[in-house]
This record gives structure tokens, sequence and C-alpha cells, in this order.
């Protein structure tokens, strides 16, 4: 194929070189940052692939400057920033990453679990004696193997943390939207399935990892958090809307003395505005959408670039969105 009749990719946010390198031997690329918006606006009548990550908004807007577009690559996993239904009506593919980052967040969603129950202090330079033995004291962790881990969406990363909770000798209990059959043929551990209001009671820490679908907005708001353990540790690193921020401010600042935390890597909107009710609480610990951030698990994501050229090669991509 030569170079002018090379179809037009335009990548919008960050792409693993060798990735992009690899994409570039087969279409004509371009950059143009999702912020550049007139510049973009000029360049998509052109398009034929469009590479995207988390925020650019591919919308009614966006496609309908894009007539020419044939594939949207999302490099990772969700597609909240995708109108599937609107590229469905255009017929413009969309491809995704599924399992890019899987074992990343398992890992760290561990982490913070071990963050969380097991204190790790280091001792100052020239520890003094009394220094030592009050650190030793007073850093008394919780065995994660005396706990219930709830996993609120059992899907590829839900299954794995479960696998690794079991291992480590936690119980599990889980929900998800699928039958329990379903689930069972998935896993090759024990775990038990309960209803979402037993899944709240019975967790020492809930762990939430549902899908972008509109449904789960606001799910973790005041019904569910009144429903937890005063002393329970919640985790989501799923999608910032799930949790209801000013709900989740009122039900941390009532159990802090029985010890409830909540931990949040992912946030609506992100980043948070100055006036997000969760800064400033000591038991609410706010991280800045790191579950995913390995070099693997990046280099993974922008592998998306093999479905695209495959889209606009006329060949059948590994994993479409529809």
């Amino acid at each position: 194929m030569s170079a002018m009749s090379r179809p037009l990719v335009i990548v919008t946010e960050t792409l693993d070189q060798a990735c992009a390198d690899w994409l570039e031997q087969r279409v004509e690329l371009i950059w143009c940052s999702h912020e550049k918006v007139d510049e973009l606006a000029r360049l998509l009548p052109g398009a034929d692939g469009l590479v995207v990550r988390t925020y650019t908004q591919v919308n009614d807007s966006l496609l309908e400057k894009a007539t020419n577009l044939k594939v949207v690559g999302r490099a990772g996993v969700g597609l909240d920033n995708i109108d599937i239904p609107a590229c469905k009506r255009r017929k413009v593919k969309v491809v995704s990453t599924p399992d890019a980052n899987t074992q990343a967040v398992v890992e760290y969603v561990t982490g913070l679990m071990l963050d969380a129950c097991r204190p790790r202090a280091a001792m100052p330079d020239g520890c003094p004696p009394e220094e030592f033995h009050r650190m030793r004291k007073v850093y008394v962790g919780t065995q994660l193997s005396e706990l219930t881990l709830g996993i609120l969406g059992f899907g590829r990363i839900g299954k794995r943390i479960g696998q690794v909770a079991h291992a480590i000798g936690m119980r599990v209990i889980a929900n998800d939207l699928l039958p329990e059959a379903k689930l069972r043929k998935a896993v090759d551990y024990p775990f038990q399935f309960v209803g979402k209001e037993e899944l709240y009671a019975e967790s020492d820490v809930l762990s939430v990892h549902v899908d972008g679908r509109e449904e789960n907005r606001g799910l973790v708001g005041s019904v569910a958090l009144w429903k937890l353990k005063p002393s329970c540790l919640l985790i989501n690193t799923s999608r910032g809307f799930v949790v209801v921020p000013d709900a989740l401010a009122d039900w941390a600042k009532q159990v802090a003395p029985s010890g409830g935390r909540a931990v949040l890597d992912v946030h609506e909107p992100e980043p948070p505005p100055a006036s997000y009710p969760l800064y400033g609480l000591p038991n609410v610990k706010l991280l800045p959408h790191l579950a995913s951030r390995t070099d693997v698990a990046l280099a993974n994501m922008s592998w998306v670039v093999r479905d695209v050229a495959a889209v606009l090669e006329g060949q059948k991509p590994e994993y479409p969105a529809w």
C-alpha cells in the first residue's frame, strides 16, 4: 500500500511509542490532542480511524464532524466516553482492550488493603529505644485472613481479586448482575454469591468493580453506605460516578470512631473540584486514578492499535464493542 493510499488515523491522547510506531507503518498517523478543539475539528472530516483514551468524548458532536470515520479505538477497558449507539448508527466500529489492566488493578487493590490493614512505618534515623518500642506497640495491624472481602461487580477484575483474596485466606463474597451459575463456571475457588444487602452488611472490605452503565451511577449512595459495617474499608477503583461524594462524606464522618474508611482512586469529575466534599477527611484517602498505571498495562492498552488496523484492513477485530 502506498503512503498516498494509507488511511488517516488521529491519536488524541497518550499512546505507547512502540504501539504508535507499529501503527504508523500501516497508516498515516496524526497526533492531535482532544484539548485542541479547533484543530481536531479541522482534521476529523478526513479521519478513517480515531485512537482515544479517557478524556476524548466520542459523541454525536464529534461523529458529525468525522464523516469518513470507520473505527474508534479506546486504549483502555471501559467505554464510558464513547457513545456506542451513536457509533452503531453510523456504522463506526468500536474496539478496546478489555483485559489490558486486570493484573495492574488487582495488584493495586491488594496493596490498598494491605496499606489499610497492615500499616508499615519506617524507623527514623538513629531511632532511640523508646521510639522503637513505641512504634511496635502502635503499629499493630489486622490480618487479611480474618476478614471478609465483598466484591461488588464480579467481572474480569473482580474475579481475579477474589482469587488473590482467597489465596491470602480471606472469605470472599460477591454480587453481580450475571447469574450465580455462570459466575461459578468462570472461577476455580470458593466464593459466596449474595444479594447487595448481604454484601454490604457482611463485608469487612468492600471493593467496587462495576462497569460504566448508567444504572450504576450513584449505586453506592446513602442507602448502601448505611448498610455497611461502621468499621468497613470501602475501595473504589471502578468509576467515579458510582459513589455519591456527599453521602460518603456523611458516612465517613459518622464512622470514623469505629474505624470506617474509604479509598477512592476514581472521581467524578477528574480531577475533582476544590469543592469536593471528600477533601480533608482523615479517614478518606483520595488517589489520582493510578490503578492501571503500570508500564505493562499502559502498553497493553495501547495495543488497541492492532484492532484499529484490522478494521481498516477489512479484517475482524479481536475485541469489538459491537
